[in-house]
């Protein structure tokens, strides 16, 4: 049987005999939606943008190239087990086949896809590990052959102040170099006050246990927070068991967030440091470079890299010799010595874990497919039918001396720095029906995910989570805690809670502050009207608030004149401000905040729906945005400030108005009942064609997190199908 699709709301609900079969219509339909994403994935996979953008990805291209080797995803695909095979198969033939029966797509570099391309783009999440390589250092290491060699003996220097941690390092390098069809922070976008702080990365997930719910079965929210349309809403169904719905991965050939009958999941960015540098002591013999290894010197493996590059006047190309230890690529030079990097390379135990999983029908089957060990960014968080639930975190942990810290670049020449193998799935944390009735994760630690139930730090080694806690942790919470009546509807309205914590402490020390000066003080007079309306604000949001329009204004300015400072205290920045910052500094930046609001829109009694925007007037995948251009209100806020339907807005250079790019991006809530029950909402729309009527249909629901009936079962089509097909026809 060929597979067909069924629409409903532009969503695809695909089946096929066989799973095979479900692979190859689900590309298909994910071409029909956006092609241009499904495309650009790729291209960015195997380090190719540069033939399609131009030089400035060269060394974006150059990365992903120490990494990617297609000889060696062809041999891997060869190897691969034919069930595997068989997917991998209809991946390429589904997108094949569309490109053949639209002849007007014309694919930038992509021409025909092939098999073992999906081994290229097995990370569903955001990012991938890849990405901890700064591209500046990078650039730095390689524009210029080495012609002598480094500096030999010298030391990294242990300055706090010079030397960031591992995951301050990553947290830059995210910041600032993400291509755009994987832009997930603010900052990767340009818009006018550049010393605003990057919109958090993460997700939402909670399981509601049984005990916990009005009809006593599991609940569970699917709320990853990424780039708007990063992903699209389907359904596959096969007769080989297959029957998932949820958020995919445009290109990518498995539900990467979602359930199916029997089981669910939803994954949230891990605090889990699986990424190592290591500081290589390399020497210069001859044409040669060796680098120490005990007692011993082995040469670096030397190879050269092409890249290809678009010019004006066709490909040019650029060459580079790359180097490698044992560890891994050479990635940069600090202090003298080269930095080599370590991390998960996995690809076919990637791709099985992230498919097998869309088929576990229950917490041991599901369980089970961590053994593969091969999700190194992501924690799980999983209900069922049964009525477990249980908190998974990431699987790909390396085992290693806990005398050296790993958090920062360790000393590449000592053997006693590698990798001991992995930790067991027994000895990852992970958490199975806890007392509490609930368990959630925010991308924060997982030291309360369960309130008294949690999981203890203290019996862990300190490199399995490297996170602390945030406002949108303490939120969940709030809003999870002593509560033993959910339903699927409270748990909606538990996602949307409107609270914003981080407000909790920062506030009482502006009013003491205003309070205290003296009244021929300017300021005394001039921010009068603004304290009173906060001392009024109840800290939660609205589209018709004005007091979250000034708290949020005053926060941004406050916090980012505080966090550089915070960090040298080693204490949060909400802390700092609430017991260092001086009153002057405090009201100055609420003096600041009101003059900014002021100046952008006429008033300082703005509402914040007036300011805080959802607008999708193209498909391309960096939009622009204009305040003459029709758009929506939105109440909730960026997760910054605790709220945990998140939407990461700022002002574009041109606007006033702040748009949103990423955060609430899916949002779906399941009821494990003898039929499973869900309802969901996607950013915009399926489609990302502007003249589609699919292509901005869900917007409004979306801003008000008005969640729509999920069609899972077939019966549950009737009346709404727009149209069924067989691919190609």
């Amino acid at each position: 049987m060929s597979p067909s699709s069924v629409t409903t709301g532009g969503i695809a609900h695909i089946y096929g005999k066989t799973d095979a079969d479900a692979v190859f219509g689900m590309e298909y339909a994910q071409a029909e939606d956006d092609f241009n994403r499904v495309e650009t994935n790729y291209i960015n996979a195997m380090g190719r943008l540069a033939e399609t953008e131009g030089e400035s990805r060269i060394y974006q291209d150059l990365r992903m190239k120490l990494f990617i080797d297609p000889a060696d995803l062809k041999t891997q695909y060869a190897a691969s087990p034919a069930w595997l095979q068989a997917l991998m198969n209809s991946f390429a033939d589904g997108l094949n086949y569309y490109l053949f029966k639209h002849p007007e797509i014309k694919p930038r570099v992509t021409k025909h896809f092939e098999p073992w391309m999906a081994l290229s783009f097995t990370e569903g999440s955001i990012g991938g590990d890849i990405e901890r390589v700064n591209l500046a250092q990078l650039e730095a290491f390689y524009a210029h052959p080495r012609f002598v060699a480094p500096a030999v003996g010298s030391h990294l220097s242990t300055d706090p102040k010079t030397t960031p941690s591992r995951s301050e390092a990553a947290h830059l390098a995210a910041v600032v170099e993400r291509p755009p069809h994987l832009i997930s922070t603010m900052a990767d976008l340009p818009y006018v006050h550049d010393s605003d702080p990057p919109e958090p990365t993460g997700s939402n997930g909670i399981a509601i246990a049984p005990s916990n719910t009005t009809a006593h079965h599991a609940l569970l929210l699917i709320n990853p927070h990424t780039s708007f349309f990063f992903r699209s809403e389907l359904q596959m169904v096969s007769e080989e068991g297959l029957d998932a719905y949820g958020a995919v991965t445009w290109g990518q050939f498995f539900i990467y967030q979602g359930f199916n009958e029997r089981a669910g999941w939803m994954h949230t960015s891990s605090g889990v440091d699986a990424v190592d540098e290591y500081l290589e002591t390399v020497s210069q013999k001859g044409d040669n470079f060796y680098y120490k290894y005990g007692n011993e010197e082995h040469r670096l493996a030397a190879k050269q890299i092409v890249v290809p590059y678009k010019t004006e006047h066709g490909l040019a190309e650029k060459k580079f010799t790359i180097y490698r230890t044992s560890h891994g690529p050479i990635i940069r030079e600090e202090n003298g010595k080269w930095v080599s990097i370590r991390f998960m390379q996995e690809p076919i135990k990637a791709l099985t874990q992230s498919y097998i999983r869309t088929k576990a029908k229950d917490y041991k089957s599901f369980r089970q497919t961590l053994e593969l060990k091969a999700n190194s960014s992501n924690n799980t968080i999983f209900a069922d039918a049964d009525g477990d639930i249980a908190y998974f975190h990431g699987n790909f942990i390396p085992r290693r001396n806990v005398s050296f810290d790993f958090t920062k670049p360790v000393d590449g020449s000592s053997p006693a720095t590698d990798w001991q193998g992995l930790l067991t799935v027994d000895e990852l944390p992970q958490l199975l029906n806890p007392k509490s009735g609930w368990l959630y994760n925010s991308n924060n630690w997982p030291w309360s995910g369960a309130g008294e139930s949690s999981l203890r730090k203290a019996d862990y080694p300190a490199y399995v989570e490297t996170g602390t806690e945030t406002a949108r942790g303490l939120h969940a919470i709030r809003v999870l805690q002593n509560k033993k009546d959910f339903t699927l509807d409270s748990l909606i309205t538990a996602a949307y809670d409107s609270y914003l914590p981080w407000f909790d402490k920062p506030l009482p020390a502006l009013f003491k502050a205003w309070d205290g000066i003296p009244a021929p003080d300017p300021l005394k007079t001039k921010l009068a009207d603004q304290i009173g309306l906060l001392r009024t604000w109840d800290h939660r949001w609205a589209v018709d608030s004005v007091p979250t329009s000034l708290a949020i204004f005053w926060g941004e300015d406050i916090r980012r004149n505080a966090l550089d400072d915070a960090k040298k205290s080693g204490i949060s920045v909400e802390e700092y401000i609430s017991t260092k910052i001086s009153p002057e500094q405090l009201l100055q930046s609420l003096s600041s905040a009101s003059d900014r609001l002021t100046t952008d829109f006429g008033t300082w009694k703005k509402p914040w729906g007036d300011i805080n925007r959802f607008q999708r007037i193209t498909g391309d995948i960096v939009q622009p945005f204009n305040d003459a251009a029709p758009s929506i209100p939105v109440g909730f806020t960026s997760s910054l400030w605790g709220s945990l339907a998140s939407f990461g807005a700022r002002p574009y250079p041109g606007t006033k108005k702040w748009y949103g790019t990423v955060g609430n991006s899916f949002v779906a809530v399941v009821e494990f009942a003898d039929k499973v029950h869900a309802k969901a909402i996607t950013a915009g729309g399926e489609s990302g064609n502007p003249a589609s009527p699919h292509f901005n249909d869900q917007a409004k629901r979306y801003t008000t997190g008005d969640l729509r009936e999920v069609y899972f079962y077939h019966s549950d089509l009737k009346g709404h199908i727009e149209r069924e097909y067989h691919p190609g026809s």
